[in-house]
């Protein structure tokens, strides 16, 4: 039986309603789960990037991109291994401040995971994290253990690939030369 692996997908479409309804209909059908999920314009204009974390088969994956590339609105979709890519996410921590200034290695735990504070009040402080899952996942745990943890959110992850250009700008390249169309 093949084994599941993390894969990240990244979607280039064009910028229309329901865009994002269809490409998370094709996960739904195969009945593969969306771990994270990040949506924004990219450095090209009128163009979106959907960057899509999921674990399932190599099988799945192929059966996935050929159904995402089918869509009408999609410019291009593509699956990228962790050494292709660079990636990140952001989490923010809401933290009882008075649990927090009660723990000894407050400070220090902050500082081994290089946070930024954005916000402290008498009641809480929120910290920022810009890392990898993983980190979050560990830092995360680390406060949840001193239960000084009030809120915390993550963003999905974002990640530009490790080659100089994506492959949508090579396919965009060949289609304004194939339909003669000059730079967007």
């Amino acid at each position: 039986m093949e084994e599941n692996r993390l894969y990240t997908i990244i979607v280039h479409s064009e910028n229309f309603s329901g865009i994002l309804n269809q490409v998370a209909a094709v996960f739904t059908r195969l009945q593969v789960n969306i771990e994270s999920l990040n949506v924004s314009a990219s450095s090209m204009k009128n163009v979106h990037k959907f960057t899509i974390s999921c674990k399932t088969t190599a099988k799945n994956i192929e059966k996935i991109l050929k159904q995402i590339n089918k869509k009408l609105d999609v410019i291009n979709a593509s699956c990228y291994t962790d050494d292709e890519i660079f990636q990140s996410e952001i989490a923010l921590f809401k933290i009882s401040t008075d649990e927090f200034q009660n723990w000894v290695d407050t400070s220090r735990l902050l500082r081994g995971y290089n946070t930024h504070i954005v916000e402290v009040t008498p009641e809480y402080l929120v910290v920022e994290l810009a890392g990898s899952g993983e980190a979050i996942d560990s830092l995360y745990k680390e406060l949840d253990r001193i239960k000084c943890v009030r809120q915390f959110v993550r963003s999905g992850k974002i990640a530009v690939t490790a080659s100089p250009l994506e492959k949508v700008n090579d396919l965009l390249d060949k289609r304004r030369k194939r339909y003669n169309i000059g730079p967007q």
